[in-house]
């Protein structure tokens, strides 16, 4: 098991636990919104990082963005599985195809 398959057990295994104990728990209590706005506050670090061109701080704010996206998934009822269930079927597809077999512009 990967260490991003055991996070995402380690995040379902939160859900309903006292928020005073677990910081997913607490971010999970707050609901999807909440949870979708921490990923978004996590990707823009892990953007500026990126632009900065700090390795290590761009690893830190990276495994962020990944922790937050579990959450916010988890918010939703989805896992881990589910991405991983829709990268299969877009695997082998060029970028550019699948874009357009869902109505968007390439690029």
């Amino acid at each position: 098991m990967s260490a991003l398959h055991r996070l995402a057990a380690t995040i379902e295994a939160r859900r309903g636990a006292d928020p005073e104990s677990s910081w997913t728990a607490k971010l999970l209590d707050k609901g999807p919104e909440k949870c979708a706005e921490k990923f978004g506050e996590e990707a823009v670090e892990a953007i500026i990082e990126a632009v900065k061109g700090d390795r290590s701080a761009l690893v830190g704010e990276a495994a962020d963005v990944l922790y937050h996206l579990l959450v916010m998934l988890a918010a939703r009822d989805l896992g881990l599985a589910d991405i991983e269930a829709e990268l299969e079927r877009r695997e082998g597809r060029s970028g550019i195809a699948e874009k357009a077999a869902r109505g968007k512009p390439a690029g």
